[in-house]
């Protein structure tokens, strides 16, 4: 990993190649945060292009799309752009275009019926990213398949502004960013978590990719200010509600002889899917439940982030109920 790989790839001859880039923020003080995703599919002819808003009444703020996108030049697409203006340190993305506003976000299991009930707004959205610790590193490939080989993530702090239809809101947070490139298949895992939080001092990111077989490759790191912790072990526990969708979480995180325990609460829940159909018409369903999160740790410092689950939906269920 070098600082030019904060820009894009040539492009890869994997039918699936992809790359983008994911940010997440959260303002305590303006109870606002999302996520932005913007990635390229140059060799599928097309991009995706997410926003997803938790606004501070408990509506969701959504938008995605599918735009044609032929080169991987830049991530710019759909309204939304990326500008590195420092490798490994600064960047600036924003979104100008429309958002759908959900009043219910857990309609979203029926995203048609949800976003045609739902009124649009216009949206506009710009925000200044900078680090705060070191980039880590992460492949949680296997030999059932790449999920995405080149992959990085960073805990960051975020200033800018949130303007939906006439009202702006100022916000200033913490958060973390993603970067991956190369083949990229939703499908590739049978299930993972993915759980990160950040605040003044303190940062994690955990993953969990678990296989057919009930192995799982697991990894993540800790910032404590200071140093960046690799992890060298990881446990799960989740509880759910009556939708298999994830409530409470504790996450226990070790690197070397040193051990945090973080405990999650859900606080606004966003269930997403995938369904792709093979060459046969036969098609599978991916869920992907996205929590925004409230942590704290055993001294009581809460920090916010995210919990993303991802299942393959088999006779109706989560394959992940176990983690």
């Amino acid at each position: 990993m070098r600082p030019e790989d904060d820009y894009t790839h040539p492009i890869g001859e994997d039918p699936t190649f992809s790359e983008s880039m994911y940010f997440h923020f959260y303002d305590p003080r303006a109870e606002l945060g999302g996520f932005l995703r913007v990635g390229n599919r140059p060799n599928e002819g097309s991009g995706e292009v997410t926003v997803c808003l938790y606004l501070p009444d408990g509506r969701l703020g959504f938008a995605y799309d599918r735009p044609r996108v032929t080169s991987n030049d830049r991530l710019d697409a759909a309204g939304m752009r990326v500008d590195v203006r420092e490798p490994m340190r600064h960047i600036d993305v924003s979104y100008d275009g429309r958002i759908f506003v959900v009043d219910d976000p857990a309609a979203m299991t029926d995203p048609s019926k949800a976003l045609g009930a739902s009124r649009k707004s216009d949206c506009v959205i710009d925000l200044a990213v900078h680090a705060i610790a070191p980039a880590s590193e992460h492949s949680f490939d296997t030999d059932e398949g790449s999920f995405v080989p080149n992959h990085y993530e960073q805990s960051i702090v975020v200033e800018g502004s949130v303007r939906i239809d006439d009202h702006t809101t100022t916000v200033s947070g913490h958060g973390l960013r993603d970067h991956t490139w190369g083949p990229r298949s939703w499908q590739a895992p049978w299930f993972y978590r993915w759980l990160h939080g950040c605040t003044d001092g303190f940062s994690f990111m955990g993953a969990w990719f678990g296989q057919r077989d009930g192995s799982a490759v697991r990894g993540g790191f800790v910032w404590d200010g200071r140093t960046l912790h690799q992890l060298d072990h990881l446990d799960i526990t989740t509880i759910r509600d009556d939708r298999d969708e994830q409530m409470e979480i504790t996450v226990g995180l070790r690197s070397g002889d040193q051990e945090w325990t973080l405990h999650g609460q859900a606080q606004a829940t966003v269930p997403l899917r995938h369904r792709p159909a093979d060459d046969t018409g036969t098609v599978s369903m991916t869920r992907i439940v996205e929590s925004l999160m409230a942590w704290r740790l055993a001294d009581g410092t809460t920090l916010h982030g995210m919990s993303e689950y991802l299942d393959q939906i088999v006779a109706g269920r989560p394959v992940g109920l176990a983690v």
